[in-house]
Protein backbone atom coordinates (compact mmCIF):
# COMPACT_ATOMS: atom_id res chain seq x y z
CA UNK A 1 0.00 0.00 0.00
CA UNK A 2 0.69 3.70 -0.61
CA UNK A 3 2.16 5.73 2.27
CA UNK A 4 -0.70 7.84 3.55
CA UNK A 5 -2.46 10.43 1.21
CA UNK A 6 -5.11 12.72 1.67
CA UNK A 7 -7.96 11.19 -0.85
CA UNK A 8 -9.62 14.75 -1.17
CA UNK A 9 -6.17 15.90 -2.79
CA UNK A 10 -5.49 12.71 -4.91
CA UNK A 11 -8.94 13.19 -6.35
CA UNK A 12 -8.31 17.12 -6.95
CA UNK A 13 -5.59 15.87 -8.87
CA UNK A 14 -7.50 12.98 -10.95
CA UNK A 15 -9.72 15.77 -11.64
CA UNK A 16 -7.21 17.72 -12.90
CA UNK A 17 -6.09 14.89 -14.90
CA UNK A 18 -9.75 14.23 -16.52
CA UNK A 19 -9.81 18.05 -16.94
CA UNK A 20 -7.07 18.22 -19.34
CA UNK A 21 -7.50 15.18 -20.91
CA UNK A 22 -10.98 14.66 -20.78
CA UNK A 23 -11.10 11.30 -19.95
CA UNK A 24 -10.57 9.06 -16.45
CA UNK A 25 -6.86 7.92 -16.43
CA UNK A 26 -5.49 4.42 -16.79
CA UNK A 27 -3.95 2.56 -14.09
CA UNK A 28 -0.65 3.01 -15.58
CA UNK A 29 -1.41 7.16 -15.89
CA UNK A 30 -2.53 7.18 -12.38
CA UNK A 31 0.66 4.93 -11.32
CA UNK A 32 3.32 7.60 -13.36
CA UNK A 33 0.57 10.36 -11.61
CA UNK A 34 0.83 9.40 -7.91
CA UNK A 35 4.96 8.20 -8.51
CA UNK A 36 3.92 4.82 -7.78
CA UNK A 37 6.03 1.99 -8.36
CA UNK A 38 3.63 0.07 -9.64
CA UNK A 39 0.34 -0.68 -10.74
CA UNK A 40 -0.95 -2.51 -7.06
CA UNK A 41 -0.65 1.07 -5.44
CA UNK A 42 -3.01 2.72 -8.21
CA UNK A 43 -5.54 -0.17 -7.95
CA UNK A 44 -5.26 0.42 -3.95
CA UNK A 45 -6.15 4.05 -4.10
CA UNK A 46 -9.04 3.57 -6.49
CA UNK A 47 -10.63 1.00 -3.82
CA UNK A 48 -10.25 3.63 -1.87
CA UNK A 49 -11.95 5.92 -3.41
CA UNK A 50 -14.70 4.23 -4.10
CA UNK A 51 -15.03 3.09 -0.56
CA UNK A 52 -15.38 6.47 0.54
CA UNK A 53 -17.87 7.37 -2.45
CA UNK A 54 -15.52 10.62 -4.05
CA UNK A 55 -15.47 8.29 -7.58
CA UNK A 56 -18.18 5.44 -9.34
CA UNK A 57 -17.37 3.06 -11.77
CA UNK A 58 -19.84 2.22 -14.66
CA UNK A 59 -21.07 -1.74 -15.01
CA UNK A 60 -18.28 -2.58 -16.95
CA UNK A 61 -15.80 -1.37 -14.26
CA UNK A 62 -15.02 2.48 -16.42
CA UNK A 63 -14.21 5.43 -14.51
CA UNK A 64 -17.34 7.82 -14.85
CA UNK A 65 -15.99 10.51 -16.05
CA UNK A 66 -19.27 12.75 -15.06
CA UNK A 67 -18.33 11.79 -11.32
CA UNK A 68 -14.97 13.10 -11.50
CA UNK A 69 -15.19 16.31 -13.39
CA UNK A 70 -18.72 17.75 -12.88
CA UNK A 71 -22.52 17.87 -12.86
CA UNK A 72 -24.87 17.12 -16.01
CA UNK A 73 -26.50 20.68 -17.62
CA UNK A 74 -29.23 19.24 -19.02
CA UNK A 75 -30.62 22.49 -20.74
CA UNK A 76 -32.83 25.61 -19.67
CA UNK A 77 -35.98 25.90 -17.74
CA UNK A 78 -38.31 29.14 -18.30
CA UNK A 79 -38.62 30.58 -15.00
CA UNK A 80 -41.59 33.30 -16.16
CA UNK A 81 -44.61 31.41 -17.97
CA UNK A 82 -44.36 27.39 -18.02
CA UNK A 83 -43.12 26.41 -21.53
CA UNK A 84 -43.23 22.79 -22.84
CA UNK A 85 -39.21 21.82 -21.96
CA UNK A 86 -37.34 18.29 -22.84
CA UNK A 87 -35.06 16.94 -20.79
CA UNK A 88 -31.66 16.89 -23.13
CA UNK A 89 -27.95 16.34 -22.08
CA UNK A 90 -26.09 19.46 -22.75
CA UNK A 91 -22.55 19.28 -21.37
CA UNK A 92 -21.05 18.43 -17.93
CA UNK A 93 -20.58 21.39 -15.73
CA UNK A 94 -17.71 21.52 -13.53
CA UNK A 95 -18.81 23.68 -10.77
CA UNK A 96 -15.40 25.02 -9.53
CA UNK A 97 -14.42 26.06 -13.00
CA UNK A 98 -18.31 27.66 -13.50
CA UNK A 99 -18.16 29.44 -10.32
CA UNK A 100 -14.13 30.44 -9.98
CA UNK A 101 -12.60 32.32 -12.08
CA UNK A 102 -9.07 31.95 -9.82
CA UNK A 103 -8.89 29.32 -7.45
CA UNK A 104 -5.46 30.01 -6.11
CA UNK A 105 -6.65 33.48 -5.09
CA UNK A 106 -10.60 32.47 -3.91
CA UNK A 107 -12.10 30.74 -0.73
CA UNK A 108 -15.15 30.71 0.87
CA UNK A 109 -16.73 31.80 3.60
CA UNK A 110 -20.04 31.46 5.23
CA UNK A 111 -22.32 34.16 5.95
CA UNK A 112 -23.64 35.37 9.16
CA UNK A 113 -26.08 37.83 9.71
CA UNK A 114 -28.60 39.64 7.90
CA UNK A 115 -27.43 43.13 6.79
CA UNK A 116 -27.11 41.67 2.93
CA UNK A 117 -30.81 40.37 2.27
CA UNK A 118 -32.19 43.13 -0.07
CA UNK A 119 -28.95 41.69 -2.13
CA UNK A 120 -30.28 38.06 -2.25
CA UNK A 121 -27.03 36.86 0.38
CA UNK A 122 -28.51 35.34 3.75
CA UNK A 123 -27.55 33.88 6.82
CA UNK A 124 -25.83 30.10 6.04
CA UNK A 125 -25.44 31.09 2.32
CA UNK A 126 -21.55 30.32 1.20
CA UNK A 127 -19.73 33.31 -0.67
CA UNK A 128 -16.87 32.40 -2.88
CA UNK A 129 -14.14 35.58 -2.24
CA UNK A 130 -11.53 36.83 -4.84
CA UNK A 131 -8.19 38.21 -2.95
CA UNK A 132 -6.20 40.40 -4.93
CA UNK A 133 -9.03 41.47 -7.39
CA UNK A 134 -9.63 45.40 -6.91
CA UNK A 135 -12.44 46.73 -6.06
CA UNK A 136 -15.03 49.05 -7.84
CA UNK A 137 -17.85 50.74 -6.52
CA UNK A 138 -20.72 48.71 -6.64
CA UNK A 139 -19.15 45.48 -5.22
CA UNK A 140 -19.75 43.41 -2.23
CA UNK A 141 -16.20 43.29 -0.40
CA UNK A 142 -15.21 41.20 2.45
CA UNK A 143 -13.34 44.66 4.67
CA UNK A 144 -12.03 44.74 7.60
CA UNK A 145 -13.03 48.10 8.91
CA UNK A 146 -11.25 49.58 12.30
CA UNK A 147 -10.40 45.98 13.39
CA UNK A 148 -14.12 44.16 12.74
CA UNK A 149 -14.61 42.32 9.60
CA UNK A 150 -18.00 42.81 7.63
CA UNK A 151 -19.56 41.93 4.18
CA UNK A 152 -20.75 45.43 2.80
CA UNK A 153 -21.19 46.72 -0.88
CA UNK A 154 -18.43 49.42 -1.34
CA UNK A 155 -18.65 52.68 -2.58
CA UNK A 156 -16.18 55.65 -2.98
CA UNK A 157 -16.97 58.86 -3.85
CA UNK A 158 -14.35 61.45 -4.47
CA UNK A 159 -11.67 60.20 -2.39
CA UNK A 160 -14.39 58.96 0.62
CA UNK A 161 -15.00 55.18 0.55
CA UNK A 162 -18.07 53.82 2.65
CA UNK A 163 -19.39 50.67 3.39
CA UNK A 164 -23.27 50.11 3.07
CA UNK A 165 -25.53 47.19 3.57
CA UNK A 166 -28.27 45.55 1.39
CA UNK A 167 -30.72 46.14 4.35
CA UNK A 168 -31.84 49.38 5.34
CA UNK A 169 -32.22 48.87 8.98
CA UNK A 170 -27.98 49.02 8.82
CA UNK A 171 -26.24 52.42 8.40
CA UNK A 172 -23.13 53.01 5.94
CA UNK A 173 -20.03 52.43 7.52
CA UNK A 174 -17.55 54.98 6.95
CA UNK A 175 -13.87 53.61 8.21
CA UNK A 176 -12.26 56.06 11.16
CA UNK A 177 -8.62 54.67 11.11
CA UNK A 178 -8.33 51.39 8.56
CA UNK A 179 -9.94 49.89 6.00
CA UNK A 180 -8.62 46.87 4.56
CA UNK A 181 -10.46 44.61 1.55
CA UNK A 182 -9.92 41.38 2.17
CA UNK A 183 -11.57 40.50 -1.22
CA UNK A 184 -14.33 40.27 -3.99
CA UNK A 185 -17.50 38.28 -3.23
CA UNK A 186 -17.64 36.59 -6.95
CA UNK A 187 -20.61 33.91 -6.38
CA UNK A 188 -22.86 33.16 -3.70
CA UNK A 189 -23.84 29.80 -2.72
CA UNK A 190 -27.22 28.28 -1.36
CA UNK A 191 -28.09 24.78 -0.40
CA UNK A 192 -32.04 24.63 -0.38
CA UNK A 193 -33.19 21.11 2.09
Amino acid sequence: MPNSINLNQAIQRIRQFCKDKKRPPSFEELRKLFGYKSKNAAFWLIDQLLKKGLIQKDTQGKLLLDSLTGIKLLGNVQAGWPSPAEEELVDVLNLDDYLIKHPEQSYLIKVSGDSMKDAGIHEGDLVIVERGRTQKDGDIVIAQVDGEWTMKYYEKNGGQVRLVAANKKYSPIVPKNELVIGGVVTAVIRKYK
